[in-house]
């Protein structure tokens, strides 16, 4: 860098400066040295920087969920909110290395300077097993579920009040929610979903469901049907779950909407695609990614970061 700074006839830290495109450095001065660079063959030391800077540059994503073929890594969850936190830190130099819990703390996870969570689990689990880590972290989730942790989630609440809103202008009265709330996303949507019918004095039933995919949901809704057959409006906590019950429905010979009414959550292009297509709560994936990134970057550089709630809404559709 040293000898760059002399052909180029500036200081050495400016030399780092224009090669980080720093805006302390004006634009002819930092193309001259992008030139005598290039002509030069010169390019940083990553290693030595990063040891010198005493970080590794990397975020660790590390998804909470285990694949399966119903529920794949390729949806919306978790794609989007990967490609909103990729965007976010490479544009700012940091490299994002994708991992799961299967593994638990490798080498590489441990050297990473930040952790994003995707999901904090049933009960919080994989957040406080990610939190011993030791790393500066922020989370995906429920924001209203701890206190202590950086988290962004999406105001669940009102995506089950909008849900239920619904229902009550339908003219439904027998609705039932479909999803586990000992995950803290599911139980936010749930209490979002049951106050709002309490004020008109309807309680909803909550069968239990076994998992997040087509099948789960399909499974849960033919047992709610032989114990209560008279169902008339399903709130799944995810289009996956909200997918499988319009496939019981049908295959109990229930109309969809003329019968049961059916909303689900995401607003995935799965739902929208769907025949019917499915009316769901939309959240905002990409920009949560991006508020990810930001807010763990903030941790690492030792600046202030507080959680935060995105917005939800009702995306009306055939169901």
């Amino acid at each position: 860098m040293a000898d760059l700074a002399k052909v180029a006839g500036v200081s050495a830290i400016t030399v780092s400066r224009a090669l980080r495109d720093s805006p302390l450095v004006n634009a002819e001065t930092r193309e001259r040295v992008r030139q005598v660079a290039q002509q030069y063959g010169y390019a940083f030391n990553v290693s030595a920087r990063n040891l010198k800077l005493r970080r590794s540059m990397t975020v660790a994503v590390v998804v909470e969920m285990k694949p399966t073929v119903e529920r794949q890594m390729s949806g919306p969850y978790p794609l989007d909110l990967l490609g909103g936190i990729t965007q976010e830190l490479t544009s700012t130099g940091y490299s994002v290395l994708l991992t799961s819990l299967q593994g638990g703390a490798l080498p590489n996870v441990q050297a990473a300077d930040g952790v994003i969570l995707l999901g904090q689990g049933a009960h919080e689990d994989a957040m406080h097993e990610v939190q011993r880590w030791g790393r500066p972290m922020v989370v995906w989730g429920a924001v209203s579920r701890h206190e202590s942790q950086i988290v962004v989630g999406s105001d669940n609440r009102r995506g089950g009040a909008l849900a239920a809103e619904r229902f009550i202008a339908l003219g439904r009265r027998r609705p039932a929610f479909l999803g586990d709330p000992a995950h803290g996303e599911f139980a936010e949507r749930l209490e979002g979903f049951a106050g709002a019918l309490a004020r008109h004095d309807i309680m909803p039933l909550t069968p239990t469901v076994g998992s997040f995919t087509v099948g789960a949901g399909a499974e849960a809704v033919h047992a709610l049907l032989d114990a209560n057959p008279q169902v008339d409006a399903l709130f799944a906590a995810s289009d996956l779950l909200a997918i499988g019950a319009i496939r019981a429905l049908i295959e109990r010979g229930r109309r969809v909407p003329e019968d049961v009414s059916v909303i689900g959550y995401d607003d995935t292009p799965l739902g929208a695609t769907y025949v019917p297509p499915l009316t769901s709560v939309h959240q905002n994936f990409i920009d949560a990614g991006v508020l990810l990134a930001r807010k763990v970057r903030a941790l690492i550089e030792g600046e202030a970061a507080t959680s935060e709630t995105l917005p939800t809404h009702l995306v009306v559709r055939a169901t």
